[in-house]
């Protein structure tokens, strides 16, 4: 439909006004819940094609009042109607519709997410496949794609799952072991088998927290801190990775006749906050902040600026040390003193996630610039490039070295097990860790308290999946060992 007609749609449902576009109706009913719900469920915003969707038993009267048709099309297959205006008969469009029966009562606008929320609480999907869908809304990189879409079709959630399951086995074990042991209905060494259990899932969920936050990185966006001296040309540089990556077919003089996103002057302590840009590179969400030069100063305002870059410094995933080339000797350690005077203290300049970044190489006299490449690989520094942030050169070199970095730092989302994606994930598995540890110390003491704290790890477990029930570990206990037979 064109402007104006899915707000009329909407119109014959609650009173709503505006113009879009194009519309395709989809009109959804299931069964088993209250009250019926409608939304735009394609979102806001220009589009070619827009979707409705309602669920509730008002579904079937407001598709026969759009369609001024007394019959419902049939069941699951799509037919091609004209929409009116449910007030004036007026034709807007043509569209199609679908519809599924169903018997709710009710007509209310859909709360954020209630249809996906109405699909995990009928089991249709997982809380962490939920998480995976938003995400996947969400994604703006390749990567990111992948990651979430990995994650919506539930792998992640049926590791956490498998690993709920297994606790729950224990559980039921040591427990039937308090109640029974002393009836001689048990077996023997149903102890020893719940401890190789515990110990083997203990080392499977440390292992999975051990994953370099790979998925988290992927999902929140490396954070890429730009630092140096002041005058070094840290705000040119976040200026032209800007425009690079915003308009990748743009020739470069065009790009650097772009609106800025930093300031730039030849005054130095021109920066004096973090100024952020959201970069997509190589597939690679990054979040890529320009610092204030770090020197000694008695400007109270340009030293609060060099203490802010230095707490981003301490927090930076990966720092692009920049230096004005003009200024370095090409020596090993002259290179190594410059750039310890940027990294955070105590953190050895070949152990840091770095590139060293040799600016204003347009200034260099022939043959500087390859004597201060090799001086870099002589020293052991962290892979560096020559940019001129005034014409563009280098800027591929940096990114092929930055993206190999991002590469290495979160890998391929579909390679090897899923990741870990969500900070609620870590904390609770961090807190089952934690209570699997103790239950090795508490098992030879007082074996219910050892119990309690499987249970207390099974619930960790299950705010990750959205599924706590005690009644699986009476299943258990009386499937495995025919209590009461």
């Amino acid at each position: 439909m064109w402007p104006g007609t899915w707000r009329k749609v909407l119109a014959g449902l609650s009173p709503v006004s505006g113009a879009a576009v194009r519309v395709v109706k989809w009109l959804y009913c299931p069964v088993g819940k209250r009250d019926t719900i409608f939304a735009l469920s394609s979102g806001h915003g220009k589009c070619g094609v827009a979707v409705i969707r309602t669920s509730g038993p008002a579904s079937g009267a407001a598709l026969r009042s759009l369609t001024g048709q007394q019959e419902l099309p049939r069941p699951r297959a799509v037919a091609l109607r004209r929409i009116h205006d449910p007030s004036s008969a007026e034709t807007l469009d043509r569209g199609l519709v679908i519809w599924f029966p169903g018997r709710l009562p009710g007509l209310r606008p859909a709360d954020p997410g209630e249809f996906t929320k109405r699909a995990f609480q009928n089991g249709k999907l997982g809380l962490t496949e939920v998480e995976g869908l938003g995400d996947l809304i969400h994604a703006e990189t390749e990567a990111q794609r992948r990651q979430a879409l990995r994650q919506m079709e539930g792998e992640l959630g049926q590791l956490y799952q498998r690993w709920s399951e297994e606790l729950t086995k224990a559980l039921a074990h040591v427990e039937a072991f308090i109640d029974f042991s002393e009836d001689d209905n048990l077996e023997e060494g149903v102890l020893s088998r719940v401890d190789a259990a515990v110990q083997t899932l203990e080392e499977e969920v440390r292992g999975h927290l051990q994953d370099g936050r790979r998925g988290e990185w992927l999902r929140g966006g490396v954070h890429v801190v730009i630092a140096g001296p002041t005058n070094a040309g840290k705000s040119s540089l976040l200026n032209l990775l800007s425009w690079s990556l915003n308009s990748p077919l743009a020739p470069r003089s065009l790009c650097l006749g772009q609106r800025p996103a930093a300031i730039v002057s030849p005054v130095a302590g021109t920066t004096r906050d973090v100024v952020e840009s959201a970069l997509n590179i190589g597939g690679y969400p990054v979040v890529l902040s320009d610092t204030a030069g770090l020197r000694e100063t008695q400007d109270a305002i340009e030293r609060e600026g060099v203490s802010r870059a230095r707490e981003r410094l301490q927090r930076a995933d990966v720092v692009l040390a920049v230096l004005a080339a003009v200024d370095v000797a090409p020596e090993p350690g002259c290179l190594a003193e410059a750039l310890r005077a940027i990294l955070p203290p105590g953190v050895p300049a070949r152990q840091a996630p770095c590139v060293l970044v040799l600016n204003k190489a347009d200034l260099l006299e022939e043959g500087r610039g390859g004597a201060l490449l090799g001086a870099c690989g002589e020293g052991a520094l962290p892979p560096a490039c020559l940019l001129s942030c005034k014409t563009g050169e280098g800027v591929d070199s940096l990114l092929s070295l930055l993206g190999t970095q991002l590469e290495q730092m979160c890998g391929d989302p579909l390679a090897g097990s899923p990741s870990l994606t969500q900070a609620r994930h870590r904390l609770h598995l961090t807190s089952c860790l934690g209570s699997l540890g103790r239950y090795h110390g508490y098992k030879s003491l007082d074996l219910v308290l050892a119990a309690e704290e499987l249970r207390l790890a099974r619930r960790h477990l299950g705010k990750i999946t959205g599924r706590v029930s005690a009644e699986e570990i009476l299943d258990i206990v009386f499937r495995d060992f025919c209590v009461g037979k």
